[in-house]
């Protein structure tokens, strides 16, 4: 479920950076084509502009033209008339005559200041024709300029416009996904929401819940049923020794008077084994220490004191058996099942297969993208495969190290508790051995021609087929082999170790004082005072050899 929350988290967080990156880029897009629109408008007013303006000057200079050729066709009349006057005179009347002169100078000097005038006006038109033909090109060739220009901004435009719909149409498919997605999402909340219910019903399952639930098989519910039992005998176990610790507490803070530490040691039938060593033997040992560091109280205190003390003693107990007895069930039930009823597992196993499924669900849609796409590479789809998968490995690989982590700190701390543990017995026994006095380890012989008297004790035993000899050989060969585990090398050593010892004997017999030199430190203070006969060494090489534990095999022979 965290998966796919995180997963649903950064297809949102995708999608939001995709919707902002269109958003974007179709606010560029906008601006861009508004910016190019503006300037189409405006260069279009300008050619209109320019337009209307060489309209306007067309029609002047067509007036203008018409004015000209009104000029000339004056001009040319003019010019007749000039002939006219210059040709031979008729002969009129002397009076006549003299009028005629008169007003033909007249009509002369009229004439010359029209031509003059009319020369000038044509030149100046003629310079306005030509600078209105100048401004005409111009204008011409910036209104072509313009064309060009507005018909390389659609070119440059159209790109932008395809970009634009295809952005459009792609936000649309996202859109859509969003919303498929969207739907999974509630989809899973919803199972998430379904499979948290039915994990609550699971946990609330007690001693008087039934057993008829469907979904589960008869073991599975067993194993539940005692799985919940261990966890309550757990907590009960431990507000047990919340309670004797804090009246173990009380009734240190009641002494009126501290003496100094005295060490207490147990002494028991067979010492103590490193191997056994239960809870109640450590609880009754603490006891029996705070009852003899704390001061003297009065009967009545001493009397409420051990009943309470007793009563704790004998319901932990209690409680401590039948706890290791529902650990004992518990264990041989997930071993007939198979070890496949871990809730844990079953779950991990669930997520990752709804991951995976998520996985394929989302590189399904991406190929069908490319399909309808038709242009794009597929192999970022697979590389983001590649990514996830990579992902989940080290996913993975980071929870398998942490598992690895937790145990070795659990080893470490048994270690420590363990060193501990053996510290306080080396003290013990140190104690121990500095109050209990010597005893000799007394050794008969049994004097032979060339047999040994361990040799000698097997044949009046009846075992005939061995020989100590080939034996204690096999033993050294064993113990060099490198195949073997550390246990199973010491215990072969150690068994060679006694047999030697017992090959070594004096027609006078000898008495052992020091311990055999293989033994470990802890357990070359026990190896003193315990007496062994032939019989006894026999049963304890035989000991020795199936155990790896010199302290048992001590304990046997002294039993025996």
């Amino acid at each position: 479920m965290q998966a796919d929350k995180t997963k649903a988290a950064d297809l949102r967080a995708a999608y939001q950076a995709h919707q902002d990156e269109v958003h974007r880029i179709k606010r560029e897009c906008e601006r861009d084509i508004r910016r190019l629109m503006d300037e189409i408008k405006g260069k279009d007013r300008v050619i209109l502009a320019l337009e209307k303006e060489l309209g306007v000057q067309t029609g002047q200079t067509q007036k203008l033209l018409l004015q000209k050729e009104a000029l000339d066709e004056q001009l040319v009349q003019v010019r007749e008339a000039e002939r006219y006057h210059s040709s031979p005179k008729r002969e009129l009347p002397p009076g006549i005559g003299d009028m005629a002169e008169l007003m033909g100078v007249q009509d002369q000097h009229m004439d010359e200041r029209d031509v003059r005038r009319f020369q000038l006006k044509i030149a100046e038109l003629n310079s306005v024709i030509r600078k209105l033909e100048d401004r005409n090109t111009l204008l011409a060739d910036e209104r072509n300029e313009l064309l060009k220009r507005s018909r390389e901004t659609e070119v440059q435009l159209k790109p932008l416009v395809e970009k634009n719909k295809r952005m459009n149409k792609k936000n649309e498919d996202l859109l859509h996904s969003i919303q498929r997605m969207e739907e999974k999402i509630k989809n899973l909340t919803r199972e998430n929401v379904e499979m948290k219910e039915k994990l609550s019903a699971q946990a609330s399952l007690k001693r008087h819940t039934s057993l008829n639930d469907l979904s589960l098989t008869r073991d599975e519910q067993e194993i539940e049923f005692l799985r919940l039992q261990v966890l309550e005998q757990q907590h009960v176990i431990d507000d047990l020794s919340l309670e004797r610790e804090r009246l173990l507490r009380s009734k240190r803070q009641r002494g009126k008077s501290l003496k100094p530490p005295k060490k207490h040691v147990v002494e028991t039938f067979f010492g103590f084994d490193e191997e056994s060593v239960d809870s109640e033997t450590l609880s009754e040992t603490s006891c029996n220490t705070d009852r003899t560091d704390r001061a003297p109280a009065t009967p009545e205190e001493d009397l409420d004191d051990t009943t309470t003390r007793e009563e704790a003693d004998l319901r932990f107990c209690q409680l401590t058996r039948e706890y290791q007895a529902l650990q004992r069930a518990y264990a041989l039930l997930q071993e007939q099942v198979g070890g496949t009823l871990d809730a844990e597992r079953e779950a991990r196993t669930r997520e990752q297969l709804q991951a995976d499924l998520l996985r394929c669900q989302a590189k399904i849609e991406d190929l069908e993208k490319l399909l309808v796409e038709k242009g794009q590479d597929s192999k970022w789809v697979e590389e983001k495969q590649l990514l996830i998968r990579t992902n989940q490995d080290l996913l993975e690989k980071i929870y398998r190290l942490e598992m690895e982590e937790n145990q070795l700190k659990n080893e470490m701390q048994d270690a420590k508790d363990q060193n501990e543990l053996l510290e306080f017995r080396v003290l013990e026994l140190e104690e121990r051995e500095r109050r209990s006095p010597a005893f000799n380890l007394q050794i008969s012989t049994f004097p032979e021609n060339n047999s040994s008297a361990l040799q000698l004790f097997c044949h009046q035993e009846g075992v005939k087929d061995v020989n100590i000899s080939e034996l204690m050989k096999k033993l050294d060969i064993l113990g060099d082999n490198g195949n073997l585990r550390n246990e199973e090398q010491v215990a072969i050593i150690q068994a060679g170790t006694v047999l030697a010892l017992c090959e070594k004997v004096e027609p006078s017999g000898i008495s052992v004082r020091t311990p055999c030199p293989s033994f470990p430190a802890p357990y070359k203070k026990l190896y003193i005072g315990v007496s062994l006969s032939w019989k006894h060494a026999f049963w304890s090489v035989c000991v020795c050899m199936r155990t790896c534990t010199p302290f048992r095999f001590l304990i046997e022979s002294h039993s025996r």
